[in-house]
């Protein structure tokens, strides 16, 4: 028994470093995904509040407009010369920017016109920024002109200046609120990412998975698992060897995209524990499926390319590539079907909604249902192929 694991153990470190022999497994493998997902969470980061730059004095009305944009939620960043505003725009890293002119103060207590630049990016914030900006901009100057009014009808600009700060008291004590009809999409305090996330890491999980494949395809041809027969090294050894070492590569590349957007997008994934079952079970399943794959095809490039192609349909079925939530109720049904669906939904039960692993156990459930038939389904497979060599 202690023999049989070593050897399972020796097949299972073989595979590894074949894998981490190609380079390119690690850019596909470890970068691709979260990068991938940094551009869907940028792309889809509509609820996060807006980003605006803001170069000029720091004065009375440059504080009265910062103050009427702050109400509405948009985090303020203030820098020192317009050329890098631009270039913050232009690279996305702030939704847009406005130039102040140094004589802002004394421009609008006199009523004379004011150019100030006001830049967007093409992002709905970016629009967005826009209409708060002109907003701010024109309650301000309402405010000016209300004040030099009352100097023209005899008042010191003392009592001008607070009768216009009560009357705008009064403006701002009326409350707008809004109300989602209907449920919402996703929870309250859900961001991009940790929609994005949970859903590249499966469908990630799977395309690895199978990438497997050709791999176990090319130790059949190049006679190494005939070699092994010779050897007091039984079928199941064998099998059980072959199916870890992709077992180990998918979980680790899970715990990775899991640690790497916890730490440079802030995704929080809830219960560790239920993560990590997640993870383990959905590797299983990935893994199982490769093994199907490598004892159904002879040829490691047909492997490779059907199993792509099925690992991307089945990740569009299960929800990897849309959210579930905007599937018409038929097709969430049909997802059903694939186990990318039931980590998926089980990951969104931990993120949106403080789950534990006790709460998604129905899901962990399906996933250990799909990975044991496709590993049995694989095992059966691969003594039938094995006897043949």
């Amino acid at each position: 028994m202690v023999s049989a694991v070593r050897r399972a153990l020796a097949i299972a470190g073989a595979n590894l470093r074949r894998f981490a022999r190609d380079r390119t497994n690690v850019f596909f493998v470890f970068v691709f995904p979260v990068a991938l997902i940094l551009v869907i969470g940028t792309q889809f980061r509509g609820e996060e509040d807006p980003r605006l730059g803001v170069v000029g004095p720091e004065g009375e009305t440059a504080a009265l407009v910062l103050d009427s944009l702050a109400a509405h939620d948009v985090q303020i960043d203030r820098l020192g010369r317009a050329e890098d505003l631009r270039d913050r725009v232009e690279g996305t890293a702030l939704d847009g920017g406005i130039v102040l002119p140094a004589d802002l103060d004394e421009r609008v207590r006199s009523g004379a016109p004011v150019d100030v630049e006001v830049l967007t990016g093409t992002t709905a914030a970016g629009q967005q920024l826009r209409t708060l900006v002109e907003e701010a901009l024109a309650r301000v100057d309402a405010r000016a002109a209300a004040e030099r009014a009352l100097v023209a009808r005899g008042a010191s600009p003392e009592r001008a200046q607070a009768a216009v700060a009560d009357a705008a008291g009064a403006l701002d004590a009326v409350e707008v609120r809004t109300v989602t009809a209907g449920d919402r999409l996703f929870p309250e305090g859900v961001a991009s990412y940790d929609v994005a996330a949970p859903s590249q890491l499966v469908l990630f999980l799977f395309l690895t998975g199978i990438s497997g494949a050709a791999a176990l395809i090319q130790t059949r041809q190049l006679g190494i698992s005939s070699r092994m027969r010779s050897t007091p090294t039984t079928v199941g050894t064998i099998i059980a060897g072959e199916a870890l070492g992709r077992f180990l590569v998918s979980v680790v590349q899970g715990a990775y995209i899991l640690v790497a957007t916890l730490v440079l997008y802030g995704v929080h994934w809830g219960d560790p524990l239920g993560a990590a079952a997640v993870i383990v079970l959905a590797a299983a399943a990935a893994s199982g499926l490769a093994m199907v794959f490598g004892t159904v095809f002879a040829d490691p490039e047909q492997a490779g390319g059907v199993g792509t192609i099925v690992a991307l349909c089945l990740g569009a079925l299960g929800g990897a590539m849309l959210p579930i939530e905007l599937f018409s109720d038929t097709l969430a049904t049909a997802a059903r079907v694939t186990p990318h669906y039931w980590a998926i939904d089980a990951f969104a039960e931990l993120i949106r909604h403080d789950a534990g692993v006790r709460d998604v156990g129905p899901q962990l459930g399906v996933l250990a249902g799909f990975a044991v038939a496709l590993l049995a389904l694989a095992t059966w497979r691969m003594r039938a192929v094995l006897r043949r060599t």
